[in-house]
This record gives structure tokens, C-alpha cells and sequence, in this order.
């Protein structure tokens, strides 16, 4: 297992020191803002990758493409194959550039939470969905979308993808839905279960069609904390996650509260032995940390405390603790 430090927008020299002082040896990129005309070039991914390694680390993966990039295939718009053309270009650019997942979502409406509240341990600042709330969400304009075409529209994308992804050594790496229930404002979401995730990869069977694992999320579905363990068993034994967002949270949906990393339903000893056991290989990181007093925008205070956290766990395991 591997410490990863994520949720970084723009590269700079100030995230890449506090990633070294912690002892972090790998950098995932979210959405970052390079070139291209829909895609990545390749001149800027390569660029991006060895500033990386001029700091002694590992740029392990990047998560998340623009939405504009794919939009209109998630959607099964016109102009999906246009699309679909420089998506396969951008997987064989970060390919040749020697970055070697990519996480993305299919998530049409993006990630919802229905409050930003101080109501975390200590009166920390967290992040919590309703769906009470949300029920009477408008229409999206883009109007509605349901299970089938979004099930439709993932398939052609992975069928059209994922042979270029084991061309170049790239391994498409899915979050699910946040959060995971359906529909919300009339649109679909799909990746709300362990089947739906098991689904995923039995669709287009290869090692280049793998899951980013949010056990967040996971918990979120997850009516308790084994039916968690169950499902990182289920997936890591299958070699099907390149990394995980190591975060908790309470309650199950309909609705769910985020936590501490250590404040939450799951047990995340037990969760870290489960992965360990399961000989896990691949990356984790903090995510979603909660708000904590006298932090910076980003969060140093709260991702310092999620990364040692983490740390510790690992020792723990890897010790036979």
C-alpha cells in the first residue's frame, strides 16, 4: 500500500514540499487546467509528470477530465464521437507522458450535499446530504435522463476506450455517484451499489477497466460497517482498484453526515487490515477532510492530521497489529 496525497487543482511548489515533509510519496492531480483542444497534450502532461519527480515524487494519477471533454457522450448527445476521438486521445497522451490511471465519474449532475455546516466534532465544519431536502429539485434544463441511458452511454464509452487504455498502459478508474441515490433533479445515477460497481467491470472485462474507490461513498450505500470490508475484499482481491479516498462517515443514505476520519461508522483499523489482508497495492488518500479551526482554504491542518492518520494504520497493519 501507498500514501497518496490528492484534491490538487494547481500544481505548485508549496503542495508538493508539504506532500514531501509528510512523508507522501504520491501526487494525484485533480482536473487539472492544461492545453489541449478537448484533450491533454502531451507536452503538458509530460511537463506536469516531471516537475512532479523534481521533488522526489510520483505523479500517481489524475482524476477527473473536464466534464466538457465528455459530456456529450455521458449524455448520448450529438457530437459524442467527436468526443469519444480525443477522450482516446488524451488516454494514449498520458500514456506516452508515463502517467498511468486516470479517474473519472459519471456522475451528469455532479457531486450534492444539501448543507456546509459546523456540526462536526469540536464544531468542525462538515458536509452532510438530505434527501428529504432535495426531493423537490427542479428539472435539470439539459432535462431528464434515466438508468438505461446512462448504463447505454458508459458502455459505449469503456467499449470505445478502455482497448486504447490497455494499448498504452492506463488503467480508467471510476468514482461512484455522490451521493448514491436516484434520481435527483430528475437525472439518473447510477453507480450507487456494490452490483452497480461489480457491473462496471464485468462489463468490459481488462485490466485497464478499474474503479477510483471511494469508501465514502461506499459507506454511504453500505448499510453497515462489514458490508464495507466485504465489498474492499471483493474488489481488491480482483486487482480492480488503483486508489482509494480513505474517508467516513455516519449514517446510510437517504441521508449521511461526513466525518473525521476517525469519527464515522466504519472502523477504519478494521477497513485498513481488510485492504492489507487483500494485498492491496495500490494508493490511498485523504479525502473530504472536515473543516478544522485555524485551517487554510485548501485544508493543510485537517489533510496533516487524515495523512498521519493513515500513516498510523498502516504501520499498524503491515505490523501484524
Amino acid at each position: 500500500m501507498k500514501l497518496g496525497l490528492g484534491a490538487i487543482h494547481e500544481l505548485d511548489d508549496e503542495r508538493l514540499v508539504f506532500a514531501k515533509q509528510l512523508g507522501v510519496d504520491n501526487i494525484i492531480v485533480h482536473s487539472p487546467e492544461l492545453p489541449g483542444d478537448g484533450c491533454w497534450d502531451f507536452r503538458a502532461l509530460l511537463n506536469m509528470r516531471t516537475y512532479v519527480e523534481s521533488y522526489g515524487l510520483t505523479l500517481y494519477a489524475i482524476e477527473n477530465m473536464q466534464t466538457h471533454f465528455y459530456d456529450k457522450i455521458l449524455w448520448n448527445e450529438p457530437g459524442r464521437d467527436e468526443q469519444v476521438e480525443k477522450v482516446q486521445q488524451l488516454v494514449r497522451n498520458m500514456g506516452r507522458a508515463g502517467i498511468r490511471v486516470l479517474g473519472y465519474h459519471w456522475i451528469a449532475l455532479g457531486v450534492w450535499r444539501t448543507s456546509h455546516a459546523p456540526t462536526g466534532r469540536g464544531g468542525a465544519r462538515v458536509t452532510a446530504y438530505d434527501h428529504a431536502l432535495a426531493a423537490n429539485a427542479p428539472l435539470d434544463p439539459r432535462g431528464p435522463i434515466d438508468d438505461d441511458t446512462l448504463w447505454a452511454s458508459l458502455e459505449y464509452f469503456l467499449k470505445a476506450v478502455v482497448p486504447v487504455a490497455e494499448e498504452e498502459g492506463v488503467r480508467l478508474s471510476l468514482h461512484p455517484d455522490d451521493p448514491p441515490i436516484s434520481p435527483i433533479a430528475g437525472t439518473a445515477r447510477i453507480i450507487r451499489s456494490t452490483e452497480a460497481y461489480k457491473r462496471v467491470i464485468e462489463m468490459v472485462p481488462s485490466d485497464s477497466n478499474c474503479l477510483e474507490f471511494c469508501q465514502g461513498t461506499v459507506s454511504e450505500w453500505c448499510q453497515t460497517a462489514d458490508d464495507v470490508y466485504d465489498a474492499i475484499r471483493y474488489f481488491t482481491t480482483r486487482k480492480k482498484i488503483t486508489y482509494v479516498h480513505f474517508r467516513n462517515v455516519r449514517g446510510v443514505m437517504p441521508s449521511f453526515t461526513e466525518t473525521f476520519i476517525d469519527n464515522g461508522k466504519v472502523d477504519m483499523l478494521e477497513a485498513m487490515r481488510a485492504y492489507n489482508e487483500s494485498d492491496y497495492d495500490g494508493v490511498l488518500i485523504v479525502d473530504h477532510t472536515p473543516g478544522v479551526i485555524g485551517d487554510t482554504r485548501w485544508g493543510h491542518r485537517g489533510r496533516a492530521y487524515g495523512i498521519g492518520y493513515i500513516k498510523a494504520l498502516m504501520k499498524c497493519v503491515t505490523a501484524g497489529a
